[in-house]
Protein backbone atom coordinates (compact mmCIF):
# COMPACT_ATOMS: atom_id res chain seq x y z
CA UNK A 1 0.00 0.00 0.00
CA UNK A 2 1.21 3.48 -0.85
CA UNK A 3 2.09 5.88 1.95
CA UNK A 4 0.90 8.77 -0.24
CA UNK A 5 -2.60 10.12 -0.85
CA UNK A 6 -3.96 10.96 -4.31
CA UNK A 7 -5.21 14.55 -4.07
CA UNK A 8 -8.06 15.70 -6.28
CA UNK A 9 -10.15 18.86 -6.42
CA UNK A 10 -12.77 16.89 -4.45
CA UNK A 11 -10.53 16.02 -1.47
CA UNK A 12 -7.80 18.68 -1.60
CA UNK A 13 -9.36 21.36 0.64
CA UNK A 14 -10.51 18.78 3.19
CA UNK A 15 -7.03 17.19 3.32
CA UNK A 16 -5.28 20.53 3.83
CA UNK A 17 -7.87 21.67 6.40
CA UNK A 18 -7.87 18.43 8.41
CA UNK A 19 -4.09 18.03 8.61
CA UNK A 20 -1.52 20.32 10.20
CA UNK A 21 1.30 19.34 7.82
CA UNK A 22 0.78 18.31 4.19
CA UNK A 23 3.43 17.75 1.52
CA UNK A 24 2.21 17.91 -2.05
CA UNK A 25 3.98 16.49 -5.09
CA UNK A 26 2.67 17.96 -8.36
CA UNK A 27 3.57 15.42 -11.08
CA UNK A 28 2.52 13.83 -14.37
CA UNK A 29 2.83 10.33 -15.83
CA UNK A 30 4.86 11.51 -18.85
CA UNK A 31 7.42 13.42 -16.72
CA UNK A 32 10.80 11.66 -16.41
CA UNK A 33 12.05 13.67 -13.39
CA UNK A 34 8.68 13.02 -11.69
CA UNK A 35 9.21 9.28 -12.07
CA UNK A 36 12.74 9.61 -10.64
CA UNK A 37 11.41 11.63 -7.66
CA UNK A 38 8.50 9.26 -6.92
CA UNK A 39 10.49 6.62 -4.97
CA UNK A 40 12.30 9.35 -2.99
CA UNK A 41 8.94 10.92 -2.08
CA UNK A 42 7.42 7.52 -1.25
CA UNK A 43 10.36 6.71 1.07
CA UNK A 44 10.02 10.08 2.82
CA UNK A 45 6.31 9.32 3.31
CA UNK A 46 7.19 5.99 4.92
CA UNK A 47 9.85 7.65 7.10
CA UNK A 48 7.43 10.37 8.29
CA UNK A 49 4.15 8.57 9.04
CA UNK A 50 2.91 11.53 11.13
CA UNK A 51 2.78 13.75 8.02
CA UNK A 52 0.42 13.64 5.05
CA UNK A 53 2.12 13.12 1.70
CA UNK A 54 -0.19 13.98 -1.18
CA UNK A 55 0.26 13.68 -4.93
CA UNK A 56 -1.50 15.79 -7.54
CA UNK A 57 -1.51 14.38 -11.06
CA UNK A 58 -1.42 17.64 -13.04
CA UNK A 59 -2.93 15.90 -16.09
CA UNK A 60 -5.93 14.61 -14.15
CA UNK A 61 -6.24 17.72 -11.93
CA UNK A 62 -5.39 20.73 -14.12
CA UNK A 63 -7.53 23.02 -11.93
CA UNK A 64 -5.34 22.33 -8.88
CA UNK A 65 -2.14 22.87 -10.86
CA UNK A 66 -3.54 26.16 -12.21
CA UNK A 67 -4.75 27.27 -8.78
CA UNK A 68 -1.20 27.01 -7.44
CA UNK A 69 0.45 28.43 -10.53
CA UNK A 70 2.44 25.26 -11.18
CA UNK A 71 4.75 26.07 -14.11
CA UNK A 72 7.00 23.00 -14.09
CA UNK A 73 6.90 19.54 -12.60
CA UNK A 74 7.71 17.95 -10.36
CA UNK A 75 6.96 20.73 -7.90
CA UNK A 76 7.02 20.07 -4.18
CA UNK A 77 4.84 22.18 -1.91
CA UNK A 78 4.56 22.05 1.87
CA UNK A 79 1.45 23.38 3.61
CA UNK A 80 1.44 23.86 7.38
CA UNK A 81 -1.66 25.04 9.18
CA UNK A 82 -3.20 25.85 5.77
CA UNK A 83 -0.26 28.13 4.85
CA UNK A 84 2.07 27.23 1.96
CA UNK A 85 5.50 27.48 3.58
CA UNK A 86 7.56 25.92 0.78
CA UNK A 87 7.22 25.48 -2.97
CA UNK A 88 10.00 24.49 -5.31
CA UNK A 89 10.09 22.91 -8.76
CA UNK A 90 12.53 20.11 -9.46
CA UNK A 91 13.17 16.60 -8.19
CA UNK A 92 14.90 16.82 -4.83
CA UNK A 93 17.47 14.23 -3.79
CA UNK A 94 16.62 12.28 -0.64
CA UNK A 95 18.96 14.30 1.61
CA UNK A 96 17.51 17.61 0.40
CA UNK A 97 13.93 16.39 0.88
CA UNK A 98 14.76 15.22 4.41
CA UNK A 99 16.35 18.62 5.13
CA UNK A 100 13.35 20.56 3.79
CA UNK A 101 10.95 18.46 5.89
CA UNK A 102 13.11 19.09 8.96
CA UNK A 103 13.14 22.84 8.33
CA UNK A 104 9.38 22.92 7.81
CA UNK A 105 8.85 20.98 11.05
CA UNK A 106 10.87 23.61 12.96
CA UNK A 107 8.97 26.62 11.62
CA UNK A 108 7.28 28.82 14.19
CA UNK A 109 3.87 29.13 12.55
CA UNK A 110 2.90 32.11 14.72
CA UNK A 111 5.92 33.94 13.34
CA UNK A 112 5.06 32.85 9.78
CA UNK A 113 1.49 34.14 10.16
CA UNK A 114 2.78 37.42 11.58
CA UNK A 115 5.14 37.86 8.61
CA UNK A 116 2.29 37.16 6.18
CA UNK A 117 0.06 39.67 7.97
CA UNK A 118 2.82 42.30 7.83
CA UNK A 119 3.39 41.67 4.11
CA UNK A 120 -0.33 41.94 3.40
CA UNK A 121 -0.56 45.15 5.42
CA UNK A 122 2.34 46.65 3.44
CA UNK A 123 0.74 45.63 0.14
CA UNK A 124 -2.61 47.09 1.16
CA UNK A 125 -0.89 50.25 2.33
CA UNK A 126 0.52 50.63 -1.17
CA UNK A 127 2.69 53.60 -0.21
CA UNK A 128 -0.29 55.75 0.77
CA UNK A 129 -0.02 57.94 3.84
CA UNK A 130 -1.62 56.42 6.94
Amino acid sequence: MSATVELTKENFDQTVTDNEFVLIDFWAEWCGPCKQFAPVYEKAAEDNPDLVFGKVDTEAQPELAAAFGIQSIPTLMIVRDQVAVFAQPGALPETALTDVIGQARKLDMEQVRQQIAEQQAQQQGGGQGA
